[in-house]
C-alpha cells in the first residue's frame, strides 16, 4: 500500500477522501481459518453443523445521525477514528480491519461477499444459510442472479438501485 501511494504521490491528491478506495474481505486456511474484513464486505463461515457465522465490519452502519448520510459526513468519517475504514491511501487502515479465526475442523466452507450480495440478507430477508446453499450448489452466477432478480422486483431499500455484487466460495477439503 505504501509503495503504491508513493508511486502516485506527485500525480494524485491522496489526501482527498474521495480518492479511490476498496473494501476487503479475505480468508486464509491452514489448521485454522483466518479472516479479515475491512469495509462493507463479508466473510461467512459455513459450519459443519450447517450454521452460518457472519463476519462483517458494521462501522459504516453506525455513523452519527443515521441514514441517509450526507456526502460531507461520509467524507469526514472515512478512514478516521470513530468513523469507518476502507483500503485507500492511508496504510494504517489495514490495522483497523476486523480479524479473527476459527478451527478449520468446524468449518465446511467459506463464502466471501461484497455488500451487493449481502443485500439478500440485509434487505430482502434471505438467511445466510440459504445464500451459502445456493452458492455451494449453483455457484456465484446463481447468487448474483438472485440479487438482480429481487432488486428488479422489489427495488432498493435505500441508496443505489444496484451495487457491486461479487461472491466466492471455497469448500474445505478434509
Amino acid at each position: 500500500m505504501e509503495e503504491t501511494g508513493a508511486a502516485h504521490a506527485g500525480a494524485c491528491d491522496l489526501g482527498n477522501p474521495d480518492s479511490p478506495s476498496a473494501t476487503v474481505a479475505m480468508v486464509r486456511v491452514a489448521d485454522r481459518v483466518e479472516y479479515l474484513v475491512l469495509g462493507d464486505s463479508a466473510v461467512v463461515l459455513s459450519g459443519t453443523s450447517g450454521a452460518a457465522r457472519v463476519v462483517s465490519d458494521d462501522r459504516l452502519e453506525r455513523l452519527p445521525g443515521g441514514r441517509p448520510y450526507s456526502l460531507e459526513l461520509v467524507r469526514r468519517m472515512r478512514n478516521a477514528p470513530g468513523g469507518f475504514w476502507v483500503a485507500a491511501a492511508r496504510p494504517e487502515a489495514a490495522r483497523q480491519s476486523v480479524t479473527g479465526e476459527a478451527d478449520a475442523g468446524d468449518v465446511a466452507g467459506v463464502g466471501v461477499f461484497t455488500d451487493g450480495v449481502a443485500r439478500l440478507c440485509d434487505w430482502y430477508g434471505w438467511s445466510w444459510e440459504s445464500v451459502l446453499g445456493l452458492l455451494a450448489g449453483r455457484g456465484p452466477e446463481a447468487v448474483i442472479g438472485a440479487v438482480r432478480e429481487v432488486e428488479a422486483a422489489r427495488g432498493p431499500v435505500r441508496g443505489k438501485r444496484h451495487d457491486d455484487a461479487t461472491a466466492a466460495w471455497g469448500r474445505l477439503v478434509r
